[in-house]
């Protein structure tokens, strides 16, 4: 998953983007709402984190005009204003959710993942595709019960392939939602992650769709998401 985080204090970005990237997100910072605006606009972000007291443009006017735009990404308001005139004018501009300042990073990580399942039509906290299950609250995988050992690249791919599961994920799309924007991209490289990840979870998982892209379906006579 790959998500803009929007915040002009120097030690909460800090400490933010390590948290994210341990999460296994991959992380792009703007520091003022030109930045954030800019980025919202030009990339395709999962979610964005939003501080609403940013220089040059405010992080209201930065999501009006993302959602007049018909960006939809979801996007959770960070914050150190409290009064609930803040927090209507947040939803109002179109926020999905809110968090105010001080908070604890486990609080935001688990209301960034309510907003992907939400965003991507998933129920529950857990993923699973036949014996593939993911556990994003602990970045764990299993097949068939036995822990997988991915490296940070391949939990993300399986990652986001597992939240669009049944569906043609085109290189280019993979590209642009596993790596940060500082990232030296190559839609190359995604071969050689879906070949290692097929070595762990099972070559026939993963479908190769010529011209196209890949699709993770389960196995013949494996139950979908459940």
């Amino acid at each position: 998953m790959r998500v803009l985080l929007v915040e002009d204090d120097p030690d909460i970005s800090r400490q933010l983007k390590q948290a994210l990237a341990d999460s296994g997100y991959a992380v792009d910072h703007a520091a003022d709402g030109e930045e954030a605006h800019f980025l919202g606009d030009t990339e395709p972000y999962d979610v964005v984190v939003l501080d609403l007291g940013l220089p040059k443009i405010d992080g209201v006017s930065v999501l009006e005009r993302w959602r007049r735009a018909g960006k939809t990404t979801p996007v959770l308001i960070l914050t150190a204003r409290g009064a609930w005139s803040d927090k209507v004018s947040g939803f109002d501009a179109g926020a999905d959710d809110y968090l105010t300042k001080p908070f604890h990073t486990e609080e935001l990580l688990a209301r960034l993942r309510a907003l992907l399942r939400r965003a991507a039509g998933h129920a529950t906290p857990s993923l699973s595709c036949g014996g593939l299950r993911l556990d994003p609250r602990a970045a764990r995988a299993s097949v068939n019960g036995e822990p997988l050992r991915l490296t940070s690249l391949e939990y993300r791919l399986l990652h986001y392939m597992m939240m669009h599961q049944g569906r043609v994920i085109s290189r280019t799309e993979l590209v642009e939602h596993l790596y940060d924007q500082d990232f030296d991209r190559d839609s190359n490289t995604i071969e050689v992650f879906v070949g290692r990840l097929r070595k762990k979870i099972g070559p026939d998982r993963i479908e190769t769709v010529r011209g196209l892209g890949y699709r993770l379906t389960p196995l013949p006579g494996e139950p979908t998401e459940g």
